[in-house]
């Protein structure tokens, strides 16, 4: 049996344990791997097992699915270590980690448990408690002089070494280190030290790591030379440990950490009380840590909203300052970013010498910072070209490939860039995997404009073809960014097109203003209070009768 170990679009990676014979993997919540990226298909592929050997198939997917960078088109064998990519997320395979020994309630403990009777006091009736009773008071003072030792402000450097002080003071180790959990899950070491002469250094086993570190469990190895348990951990052995103690770095959220002190000395072993006072001293530990990380993270906040606010400041301004006034024809544009910064971008101009006016709406894959980056270098990559008077799908064209060499993998854009010319209301246009832009006649009658291509950076010499139509007296244009469509109301169904396209074409007489207020009407009291997931953009032009 394996897991799967998924990296969407946006967001953190997470695992899935394959637990069936089928699993479908899509963007639905209704799918046994869903992944938030809005460029899957719902259904997106399906994990199978057939004859003892596991196979992928693409359901019928918009963009396709790849076994290590190969696209397939029919079911393909995969085995651990391979990497499914679909759309802009990837799942790999992973092979189940062996342990290296069993763990028993004798050397592993739930540090809950530890904590519940370490700070509960013992009874007092009868003399048999005077050991427990003193045992507790010392506890308690050594908590004590711990908080008293890290009370005020204190970098997270000087954190770690003074618990490890409390720790080498109190419990007597050869060798000792505080590890701290990455970004990307993994631990490192963030504080150590050994006492002088000590003989060897701190050496562990990966399996038991993962007993401490996973599923919040403090470890007593009393004699790793003589327990069997411990046969093939070798590195622990070819180190000459005897003892060692262990103790996650809890928190609400999991663990940030452990602790960990180990001793080559036979004549040092560690006992229970000793892990009792670890796990209380990782606990203080814990809290602190976590205090300072908030601490950081309130001026880190702070710092990262002025630059939002820069960052906003500065997409603006690559919006148009004021639309051209075209005689004939009304004209709207608006975006509202879901995080700040929008990683949508629209474009209306009047093309100097030819009085054509050119209409685009682009949104790039992602949200927030990253995305409106991109968004500003797809700006610079696509003015030059529709300022030179380019056809829309030689502008594609053009920018495809510099827009793929230059940009992440998993970032691409789509695009759509009408052509308008007022005298003659002749439209064309090119669709890069953008949502079907609405021509609404005065009748009611809708033509769609499909796209006519790839999303631009996917491939790097994608081809591009553009289409006719025309705007005639009293016709609307509607373009659009998914913001819109893919809008979600409490039980996760989609606003749609169907929804726009009636929202737009009953308002199709009103000005444009009331056109767009009464969208974002519907959107709103579709969603019912449910948050935007991503940002809006929406343009409009209007042929007047």
């Amino acid at each position: 049996m394996f897991k799967l170990r998924v990296t969407p679009a946006e967001g953190d990676t997470f695992v899935r344990d394959v637990e069936a014979d089928s699993q479908v993997i899509g963007r639905s919540t209704k799918c046994d791997v869903s992944i938030p990226d809005r460029f899957l298909s719902r259904r997106h592929a399906r994990l199978f097992k057939k004859d003892d050997q596991w196979l992928i198939e693409d359901l019928g997917s918009r963009n396709g699915t790849f076994i290590n960078g190969t696209k397939i088109g029919r079911p393909e064998p995969v085995k651990t270590g391979d990497v499914l990519a679909m759309s802009a997320s990837l799942v790999k395979l992973v092979g189940e980690r062996q342990e290296e020994f069993t763990s028993t309630d004798v050397f592993y403990k739930p540090v809950s448990d530890v904590l519940q009777r370490t700070t509960t006091p013992p009874p007092s009736e009868d003399s048999e408690n005077g050991r427990a009773l003193a045992l507790y008071a010392d506890r308690l003072a050594i908590v004590n002089e711990v908080h008293q030792a890290l009370a005020g402000s204190i970098a997270l450097g000087e954190l770690l070494d003074l618990i490890l002080d409390r720790a080498f003071e109190h419990l007597r180790p050869e060798h000792g280190a505080i590890f701290l959990r990455r970004d990307d899950g993994e631990f490192e070491k963030a504080a150590g030290r050994s006492v002088k002469g000590a003989t060897g250094e701190l050496v562990y086993s990966e399996s038991l790591v993962d007993e401490v570190a996973n599923k919040g469990v403090a470890a007593l190895v009393l004699d790793a030379q003589t327990d069997q348990r411990f046969a093939a951990a070798e590195s622990m052995l070819s180190a000459g440990v005897r003892g060692l103690i262990a103790a996650p770095l809890l928190d609400p959220n999991g663990a940030l950490g452990y602790m960990m002190l180990s001793s080559n000395a036979a004549v040092r072993q560690f006992t229970e009380d000793d892990l009792d006072l670890l796990v209380t001293l990782a606990s203080v530990a814990a809290m602190r840590i976590r205090n300072v990380a908030l601490g950081e993270e309130a001026v880190e906040r702070r710092r990262l909203e002025w630059e939002l606010k820069q960052a906003r400041q500065i997409q603006v301004s690559l919006f148009p300052n004021a639309l051209p006034d075209i005689s004939g024809y009304e004209l709207y544009a608006g975006n509202i970013p879901s995080r700040g910064v929008s990683g949508d971008y629209y474009e209306v101009m009047e093309r100097k010498g030819t009085g054509d006016c050119v209409l685009l709406v682009a949104d790039v894959a992602g949200k927030g910072m990253s995305a409106s980056i991109i968004t500003g270098y797809l700006e610079a990559l696509t003015s030059v070209p529709i300022e030179a008077g380019r056809d829309p799908h030689e502008v594609f064209q053009q920018t495809s490939g510099p827009f793929c060499r230059r940009t992440p993998d998993n970032r691409f854009a789509t695009i759509l860039l009408a052509v308008v010319d007022p005298s003659s209301g002749r439209l064309r246009y090119a669709n890069a995997g953008h949502n079907p832009g609405l021509v609404i006649r005065p009748s009611g009658e809708v033509e769609r404009l499909e796209a006519t291509g790839l999303p631009l950076g996917l491939i790097g010499g994608a081809d591009y073809t553009s289409r006719e139509t025309s705007l005639e007296p009293g016709d609307l244009l509607v373009l659009y960014s998914d913001g819109y469509t893919e809008a979600e109301n409490p039980d996760l169904e989609e606003f749609g097109l169907d929804r726009l396209t009636a929202a737009c074409t009953s308002k199709r007489a009103d000005s444009l203003q009331e056109v767009a207020r009464g969208l974002e009407h519907e959107l709103e009291v579709f969603t019912a209070g449910s948050a935007f997931a991503d940002d809006r953009t929406l343009v409009m032009m209007r042929r007047a009768e």
